[in-house]
């Protein structure tokens, strides 16, 4: 007799269920068992206010947990930029698979990049993080843009530059490639010019912390080296104690010698929505051993940030 199958809790929108789906064949391939997809609407999914002004923190994933909690689904799967910091004590992240592209992209008229917009361009982007980071890029490079906040999902924000309404919209490269609609991106902007938000790219795997033959079975789709990366940038987040709505952009990345992996460099980026402050850093060292080690190398950047004048930049939310 067939084993029943395990549910995955997952949001509608075209995104998390493409990711879901490729989540739910991979968990099908270890477990022997068949997954089935649970939607469910989340607070974040239906509300039209913008991120920065409905906290930002949780409001994708609040709906998911409370499900995994009632037991009605088994498992949920989330992108990680999009999960709170703080641990839940019911819950565990049994597996954060290997990491697309963190980088984020410009959908612009014209196959335009970033250096050929027109004078006064119009980028739309829901992210303080990249309004910050675009502004103080134009500001070095003799640019004039103007950074517009918008929300929606990949169809509506592509459809702005569509329609003529904005000249460009900056979105996350994995997202466009799990919807497979990368084809559409006319510039990869380099994490030089714009640092990703802490975890983009990253998917996390969630299940009830009391279920070790769950946890046990998804742990074989867990990469050690991106858990060890999008720790080290989320503890970075959590010291300068940040929202994902905040202006904060952290990228982990792995220095190998060939195919040996030496060091992890961890890069930070804290700013002004308007671009006229940034607090960067950036720090390499081995790559953390323990998930202690991961946490520690976050926490120590962010304490040097704080030192920097971070904190008088943290308070200025979006409006």
């Amino acid at each position: 007799m067939t084993e029943k199958a395990l549910r995955l809790g997952t949001r509608r929108s075209k995104l998390a269920m493409a990711q879901s789906g490729q989540v739910a064949d991979a968990v099908s391939q270890v477990t022997g068992r068949p997954v089935e997809l649970v939607e469910i609407t989340t607070y974040g999914d239906t509300s039209r206010e913008h991120l920065a002004q409905i906290g930002g923190t949780g409001v994708f994933v609040a709906a998911l947990r409370d499900a995994l909690l009632r037991g009605e689904v088994d498992f949920a799967v989330h992108s990680l930029k999009d999960l709170p910091t703080t641990p839940h004590d019911d819950l565990v992240v049994a597996a954060i698979p290997e990491r697309e592209d963190p980088r984020d992209v410009v959908v612009a008229r014209d196959a335009r990049k970033l250096t050929d917009l027109p004078r006064g361009a119009r980028i739309g982007t829901g992210a303080p993080r990249r309004m910050a980071q675009l502004n103080a890029y134009a500001r070095t490079h003799g640019m004039e843009i103007e950074t517009v906040p918008i929300r929606g999902n990949v169809d509506t924000r592509i459809g702005y530059v569509r329609s003529g309404e904005l000249d460009a919209v900056v979105l996350a490269a994995a997202g466009l490639n799990r919807v497979g609609r990368i084809d559409e991106v006319t510039d990869f902007l380099s994490v030089d010019t714009v640092l990703p938000a802490p975890g983009q790219g990253a998917l996390a795997i969630e299940c009830a912390a009391d279920d070790a033959s769950l946890i046990a079975a998804l742990a074989e789709l867990d990469d050690p080296f991106t858990r060890a990366a999008v720790t080290a940038e989320r503890s970075l987040l959590a010291a300068l104690e940040a929202g994902c709505s905040a202006p904060v952009g952290a990228l982990a990345d792995l220095l190998a010698d060939g195919q040996t992996v030496k060091e992890m460099r961890l890069r930070g980026v804290v700013g002004t929505t308007d671009g006229s402050t940034l607090v960067q850093l950036s720090t390499t060292g081995p790559v953390p051993e323990t998930h202690a080690a991961a946490m520690a190398l976050g926490r120590d950047m962010a304490t040097e940030m704080l030192a920097q004048g971070a904190a008088g930049l943290m308070g200025e939310r979006a409006h």
